[in-house]
């Protein structure tokens, strides 16, 4: 079979990156979170910093002239302009690339949008009751409770105003993914055991034949 590809939009604190993290050891799959940041500068020239500073958020020139540190290596614009499409573009074919190299897992920045021409694919979406979210943010970021769901609102707003800019879905809406969950329902190691078990029966995987090589299935 192909290289499969498991790509994870996820509320905040719902325990998206912990659960996509067991999945890419489960599956013997390589994890993209914000290593994916990194690929987009090498190949863009833009400095990884700047791509950090506008993560999955989709207003970067806001952010731009107060920018101090060197944004872009000499003669690497991106079609000789500056813009935001040429950002995403940077990070959309960091994430093609990095998902032809073998089994991955990639969390947020629109890859099931990105990837929706690769066969082997499935997007999963992880969400959690609020008051259970809140307070892991709270703790996470060592913050008062209305701080946290402060914070919460306004990340989240980016994120969505984000994903469906650029793919034209709508962002936790379960007609865009092709499985949802809540992690509150079961915990997060159930909630993984069981979109494992959806992801075997997806790709036709008996559990036994996963291979201890990365990228690699008997």
């Amino acid at each position: 079979m192909e290289n499969i590809i498991i790509n994870i939009g996820r509320q905040i604190g719902s325990g998206g990156h912990i659960i996509a993290k067991k999945l890419a050891d489960e599956f013997n799959c390589t994890l993209y979170d914000r290593e994916i940041l990194n690929l987009a500068a090498k190949e863009s020239g833009f400095s990884q910093q700047f791509f950090e500073q506008n993560d999955e958020c989709k207003g970067f020139f806001k952010s731009l002239f107060n920018f101090r540190s060197p944004i872009v290596g000499e003669g690497n614009f991106y079609d000789n302009s500056f813009s935001q499409e040429g950002l995403y573009k940077f990070q959309s074919d960091a994430i093609r690339e990095a998902a032809k190299k073998g089994n991955c897992v990639f969390v947020g920045r629109t890859a099931d949008y990105v990837l929706r021409d690769f066969k082997e694919c499935i997007n999963i979406f992880i969400s959690a009751n609020l008051d259970e979210r809140i307070e892991c943010v709270s703790k996470r970021h060592d913050i008062s409770h209305e701080a946290a769901k402060k914070y919460i609102r306004e990340h989240e707003e980016e994120r969505s105003s984000y994903y469906n800019y650029y793919t034209g879905k709508k962002w936790g809406h379960s007609e865009s993914y092709d499985l949802c969950i809540n992690t509150s329902l079961l915990g997060i190691d159930e909630t993984t055991a069981f979109i494992a078990s959806f992801i075997r029966k997806r790709f036709n995987i008996p559990a036994e034949n996963v291979n201890k090589q990365k990228g690699v299935f008997e």
